[in-house]
């Protein structure tokens, strides 16, 4: 009796198989990818933004699916800009650490944001092209000096966009 559940289980599980693809990508038929340079057009500049930006975004793409890159005739195009980037204050605190009842005073925070505008054009399936904004945020302590927000929080932001980019182009669910 085990040896039929067993029997019986496969064959479910080999139907259910053909029927859903397991990869989790939309892209079947596209085969090249052209992914242009993000120019960083904010007002306030990290100098180093753009470059990192459209390397992480080249390297997602090119790592994690099955698309070879090209400057030319690409099935999907992929390009935009960097259009906010900007720090503003979230909390602010006192100079002392202790408030008169003993409380700790919370340190001042502040808080990078990032805007992406992503122009996605897809020839083989055009229904599935799209223009958005992307935009993402880190709140931090703002005793941080600047090399260390753009070390770490810049790259924590950029991911975060480069995902949001990657599953609404790859899963597309």
């Amino acid at each position: 009796m085990s040896k039929l559940k067993i029997i019986f289980g496969f064959v479910i599980l080999s139907l259910f198989q053909q029927c859903y693809s397991f990869t989790g990508s939309s892209l079947t038929d596209e085969k090249t990818v052209q992914i242009n340079e993000f120019p960083n057009n904010a007002a306030l500049v990290n100098p180093t933004l753009s470059q990192q930006f459209s390397t992480d975004i080249q390297n997602r793409f090119l790592q994690r699916t099955t698309l070879k890159g090209t400057k030319s005739n690409p099935d999907i195009l992929i390009e935009g800009e960097i259009s906010d980037y900007n720090f503003s204050p979230t909390t602010i605190s006192s100079n002392t650490l202790t408030n008169p009842s003993g409380g700790v005073v919370q340190q001042a925070q502040s808080k990078l944001t990032i805007t992406v505008k992503v122009h996605y054009e897809n020839k083989i399936h055009p229904d599935s092209s799209f223009d958005r904004t992307y935009s993402d945020e880190a709140v931090y302590n703002s005793d941080l000096s600047q090399s260390q927000i753009e070390t770490s929080q810049v790259k924590l932001v950029t991911d975060r966009i480069i995902n949001k980019i990657f599953n609404d182009i790859v899963a597309n669910w």
